[in-house]
């Protein structure tokens, strides 16, 4: 950890410090609006104060590991031998505990989220892949407990989606999934191609949190234009008897979102009026990061879907992660949903930029 962040370490300290002696003021404790917000502020540097003295706590126990592993007694160079590792594991663990705790929180993590998946360049290889990294992202919320929802999907004629909306709702989903954004490349040979040619397509992911309430983006009702229609219902499960489909469109910006999940016409329009907030704020957020992206790009969290983040390469079951120069040989279990070796060193590099970024602002 940077000398800029020990110093802000030893600042918060001073803080924290300088507010055990606030709250036993006896002024302080009669004044309630006071006691309230400095208590407050308490609680959220005691888990940072707390994780910096075990990361001390640790760096003591290994600098004591590292000096005997050169001491001149043969077995007390032994005895460090044997201490340094679990010295070093202790040591890392506390420091990522303490990075977590430094992070600046996303508001949106706990949310549920919005998954799209779009089929791009590669016809119908790509359908068929965007079918792939749905089952994918299917498994891997099945695996956490999630609930997954499609809203709408138009299929390809030979499998897969042309397009494919759904609702993962789970605690902490978009803190997980959140830099799945961006354009995944397959690489493969296609079942319909005889000469054994490997073709490469390209689908776009998109990861948007659910907003809690509608109101928290201003909607012109005359901006809308709405139009129902019959639904195949989720992904072709069932057949509707009535127009119970929506699909809404943002005049203004020419966002278009559907909704033919639920039988029921007024669910349909809640679900879709959900989506439409959900992707007119990642618009306005997107438009912000563009403003800062010359003076704070963070690599991982970009989002942007134009950038080609991930290579799935069949033929060599290789995975790629070009954002954090990350390559996997298990293809076939990151394709079952088993994500987490991605997705945790995502968060990780994630943390370190962040971490960079308080660096330099402190």
């Amino acid at each position: 950890m940077s000398g800029a962040l020990d110093q802000r370490l030893t600042q918060l300290k001073e803080r924290f410090e300088e507010l055990t002696h606030l709250l036993a003021d006896p002024d302080v404790i009669g004044d309630r609006q006071q006691f309230q917000a400095l208590s407050k502020e308490y609680a959220d540097l005691d888990p940072i104060i707390q994780a910096w003295q075990t990361r001390q706590e640790a760096e003591q126990r290994l600098t004591e590991a590292q000096e005997l592993t050169r001491d001149d007694d043969p077995e007390l160079r032994a005895l460090g031998q044997d201490e340094l590792p679990a010295a070093e594991h202790a040591y890392q663990a506390a420091e990522r505990a303490l990075q977590k705790w430094l992070m600046p929180k996303d508001p949106n993590d706990d949310k549920n989220l919005f998954l799209e998946i779009r089929a791009g360049t590669g016809g119908q290889e790509a359908a068929l892949f965007a079918g792939d990294l749905f089952r994918a992202y299917t498994r891997y919320a099945e695996r956490h407990g999630w609930r997954v929802e499609i809203l709408s999907a138009h299929e390809s004629e030979s499998g897969g989606f042309k397009e494919v909306i759904a609702r993962v709702i789970g605690q902490g989903a978009y803190s997980h999934l959140k830099f799945e954004s961006g354009t995944h490349r397959v690489q493969r040979v296609p079942v319909t191609e005889s000469q054994g040619r490997i073709h490469t397509s390209a689908c776009t992911v998109a990861i948007l949190p659910e907003i809690d309430e509608i109101s928290e983006v201003d909607i012109n009702p005359n901006d809308l234009k709405i139009d129902t229609y019959r639904s195949s219902g989720a992904g072709g499960q069932h057949v509707n008897t009535t127009d119970s489909a929506i699909r809404i469109t943002h005049l203004p910006s020419g966002i278009v979102v559907e909704c033919q999940d639920e039988r029921s016409q007024h669910k349909n329009k809640a679900r879709a009026m959900s989506l439409l907030s959900a992707k007119l704020l990642q618009a306005e957020v997107d438009s912000q990061q563009l403003e800062l992206a010359h003076e704070r790009k963070l690599q991982v969290g970009s989002g942007d879907r134009s950038e080609r983040i991930r290579t799935y390469n069949f033929p060599q079951g290789r995975v790629t992660d070009h954002r954090i120069n990350l390559t996997l040989y298990d293809l076939d279990a990151v394709i079952d949903g088993q994500l987490d070796a991605l997705i945790e060193p995502l968060q990780q590099a994630h943390q370190t930029d962040l971490l960079a970024q308080i660096a330099q602002e402190h």
